[in-house]
């Protein structure tokens, strides 16, 4: 069952309801039946990843540091992975160290990518469940398929904790990528912060959506945030999350989804 809170804002009408068609080249996207009819289509806004962002200096300290140490890391902002058009957005914390930090792919090398992946992959958003190449960096022959992985901060923070400050100034980032997914129906937070910080990027109030594994929310503009207890190696050690009752968050996406 794939139960949904409603919690849809009196007036507030879906984000595409007076769009024809989405397009991202007018010119060049526009199918021949609609050819001089463009005043009725609206492109949706670019979106470029963040990869060259030093606005938070601490986090920018912290990667030149590891760069230094680690030539072959990443060690910069990391970019999202899957299509913008996608019906599926999973938002994470941040890249791990040795993980996404390191391989410059969301949730690849680490633990919470062991969990990640195979839930994709087994409900048909990945090609793979392997995140990892023979090389043990990101597999080039991953793709996902309707899905979009992304984080509320783009750099790896120290000790694994952003402050507030860095989480705010990050946010402008994911609004921005939310304002570019024409077709975006579900957004799976994994974790409390992730759940905070797309509230955020809505400018709701997290006291009116509260956080719980595999409960859904009614988000303004029709479109659906699905929460989960993030797929870290602690929770996954400590017995909080199993794999049961992550993959169960996507059993109901793709359910939802069709």
């Amino acid at each position: 069952m794939f139960a949904v809170l409603v919690r849809q804002l009196p007036g507030e009408s879906p984000a595409h309801a007076d769009v024809a068609v989405v397009v991202d080249n007018a010119a060049e996207d526009v199918p021949m039946k609609l050819h001089g009819r463009h005043a009725n289509i609206a492109a949706m806004p670019a979106f470029n990843d963040p990869q060259d962002c030093t606005t938070c200096p601490r986090l920018a300290e912290h990667l030149a540091t590891i760069r230094q140490r680690d030539p072959d890391w990443h060690a910069l902002p990391v970019p999202a992975f899957g299509p913008l058009d996608s019906e599926l957005l999973v938002v994470g914390l941040g890249p791990g160290e040795k993980g996404a930090n390191r391989t410059g792919r969301p949730f690849t090398g680490d633990v919470a990518g062991e969990l990640l992946y195979p839930a994709l992959y087994r409900f048909g958003f990945a090609s793979a469940a392997e995140p990892l190449g023979l090389d043990k960096w990101a597999n080039p022959l991953m793709q996902l398929s309707n899905c979009r992985i992304t984080n509320a901060v783009r750099c790896l923070p120290p000790a694994n904790k952003p402050t507030t400050a860095e989480i705010r100034q990050c946010n402008g980032h994911l609004k921005a990528e939310l304002a570019a997914m024409p077709r975006l129906k579900v957004i799976v937070a994994l974790g409390a912060v992730a759940h905070q910080a797309l509230l955020w990027s809505y400018g709701l109030k997290v006291k009116d959506f509260v956080f719980g594994h595999n409960v859904t929310h009614s988000l303004p503009d029709g479109r659906l945030l699905v929460d989960s207890y993030h797929c870290s190696g602690y929770n996954w050690r400590t017995g909080r999350l199993s794999r049961e009752s992550f993959e169960a968050v996507f059993a109901g996406v793709k359910a939802h989804l069709g």
